[in-house]
């Protein structure tokens, strides 16, 4: 039976999502990546589709902003749909000067300032981080044209902490965007695989920008990535990384 967010009957939803923010962007993905693809849900206007990418049955289904939206659809998916994995597509802002407008980032863990780390073991912080197989398979996928590192997902938007990016920079930090921890924290709990792969679609440093349209369309490298990490091999037996 379909779940209170997500319409799809059962079997209708594949093993392997595709997970874009907006739903625009679900319909062009599933235009450009997947064949006979079919809308599989539509509830409160999150898009969802289902197809086949190199003969595999694959799906795209898009979030909404922010952790809350993301946590509520990554729950349904892996909880109730079997899904296996999930891969983020979307877009960041870059922090440090070496990460420029247009790069790829991949996601390797998720800083955040949002209680989603310390809500699911009373006491504990946990540490947010993408699943080792999906992560590999991206990096082999993007060769040496992409950035590997952690991301911070804030709760925030529009928040001027220009103090903040300068602490996170100095450990790393490669892009802010608002989902990726989320998506992690999600995967851990359900026993699910996750990875963001991102596109730089804005620099908070030097405020160098995307248009709209462009963040419609200048997808195509970070999608290629996406989905073949998405299909990538999987070990027997495993699903996610060991914490240990």
């Amino acid at each position: 039976m379909a779940t209170p967010h997500i319409g799809a009957a059962p079997g209708e939803i594949a093993p392997l999502v595709l997970m874009p923010g907006d739903p625009r962007r679900a319909t062009r993905i599933a235009e450009a990546l997947l064949t006979d693809a079919r809308l599989v849900t539509e509830v409160r206007g999150i898009l969802g589709y289902t197809g086949l990418h190199d003969g595999e049955p694959m799906s795209v289904l898009a979030s909404g902003m922010g952790i809350p939206s993301i946590s509520i659809y990554a729950t349904e998916l892996f909880r109730f749909y079997g899904v296996r994995r999930i891969v983020r597509v979307g877009t960041a802002g870059a922090i440090p000067p070496s990460v420029a407008v247009g790069d790829v980032v991949i996601a390797s863990a998720a800083h955040t300032d949002s209680s989603v780390s310390r809500l699911l073991v009373e006491g504990v912080t946990l540490s947010l981080n993408a699943s080792y197989d999906l992560l590999s398979a991206a990096v082999a996928a993007a060769g040496a044209g992409a950035h590997v590192g952690p991301v911070f997902t804030s709760d925030h938007f529009y928040l001027e902490r220009s103090s903040v990016f300068d602490q996170l920079e100095r450990y790393g930090t490669l892009a802010v965007e608002m989902e990726a921890a989320g998506l992690y924290a999600v995967a851990s709990r359900e026993g699910g695989e996750a990875l963001a792969v991102l596109t730089v679609s804005d620099h908070i440093r030097t405020g160098a920008s995307m248009s709209a349209e462009e963040r419609e369309t200048r997808f195509a490298r970070t999608l290629r990535i996406a989905a073949a990490a998405l299909a990538g091999p999987r070990r027997p037996g495993h699903v996610h990384a060991d914490p240990h």
